[in-house]
């Protein structure tokens, strides 16, 4: 297959067409409508910024299957930019958006989706846009396996309360809670830092996580 350049892109800023040439032209990373469903996904990754979180991941457990997904493809291409400079073929890359989940993965077939600082649309009027809303709740249960699991890392203490009140309220099982993730005994891959996380912990912000059980259908 040729090579896009990255004048092909209808973009202003250069740098953001380069970053789009790479993601285009990377054997890891697909549009939304390149991908194929059926492929195996074990853990996917929703708002996942560069993916470089699920790179390292993937490089502990070659034994599962990685999806990062966003809606901006320049960010993505840095994730699948290291996981090519360190041979790791475990994990893919998806530009496509929240609300499309359905459209990419097989119901009951996820063993895990991970949530790690996505926007918490701090306005009333946006809570619908929150990954944690109970719309997006329903379809985090419909994609999980009997077992799966919904881990969430946060920095906002209001938005990671909200969060709780709405897997409350929906029914999940908390199995795991923290409000300082980084002092607590929770498992190691927990633990792995996203670029974010560099951040917030560098300004000496607390991290709160919660991995939950979706509720079994009656």
């Amino acid at each position: 297959m040729s090579q896009l350049n990255p004048d092909d892109f209808i973009i202003t800023r250069k740098r953001k067409k380069y970053r789009f040439a790479l993601f285009a032209n990377s054997s890891l990373c697909y549009e939304f409508d390149e991908w194929d469903k059926s492929w195996p996904a074990d853990v996917i990754e929703v708002g996942a910024g560069t993916g470089q979180f699920l790179v390292e991941l993937a490089s502990r457990h070659s034994d599962r299957r990685y999806v990062a997904i966003d809606v901006k493809g320049d960010r993505l291409q840095k994730g699948a930019r290291e996981a090519e400079a360190r041979g790791i073929k475990n994990v893919l890359f998806v530009r496509a958006r929240a609300d499309q989940l359905a459209e990419l993965f097989q119901a009951n077939s996820l063993s895990q989706i991970w949530l790690t600082f996505s926007d918490p649309f701090p306005k009333k009027r946006s809570s619908g846009r929150r990954l944690t809303h109970p719309g997006f709740l329903d379809t985090y249960r419909s994609l999980l396996r009997a077992g799966g699991r919904l881990s969430i890392k946060h920095d906002n203490l209001d938005f990671f309360h909200w969060t709780l009140e709405q897997l409350v309220a929906e029914g999940w099982q908390i199995d795991e809670l923290s409000f300082d993730l980084h002092e607590s005994q929770v498992d190691e891959d927990y633990k792995v830092l996203t670029p974010y996380e560099y951040r917030w912990l560098g300004e000496g912000s607390k991290i709160n996580f919660v991995d939950c059980r979706a509720p079994q259908s009656s």
